[in-house]
């Protein structure tokens, strides 16, 4: 999976236990497609700070899957999902 995909998934699943701060950094780097420097402009820091707290909230989305694993055991249950009926199928991915 694409790095960028992939923590983007994890910001589905964890983001709302990220600080505000963190939250748009994230949102405005991974789907604002901003840059660093454009990041820092508007926030009146260095790039560099963005940098390493785009790095910290990266680090933080993976320590919580490492943990608590949502993403992937929501993959091994979409997987495991294709083999049920259609019916099944359509009234377990209403859930997930």
């Amino acid at each position: 999976m694409d790095k960028t995909i992939y923590l983007i998934n994890l910001y589905d699943y964890y983001g709302d236990l990220l600080t505000d701060k963190q939250k748009f950094y994230f949102e405005a780097y991974y789907f604002n497609n901003l840059s660093l420097s454009e990041i820092s402009e508007e926030e009146g820091i260095t790039r560099n700070a963005i940098y390493r707290q785009l790095k910290a909230t990266e680090d933080k989305l993976k320590l919580y899957e490492s943990k608590l694993r949502l993403l992937e055991k929501s993959n091994k249950i979409k997987e495991i999902i294709k083999n049920i009926d259609d019916k099944t199928r359509k009234q377990i991915e209403e859930y997930l």
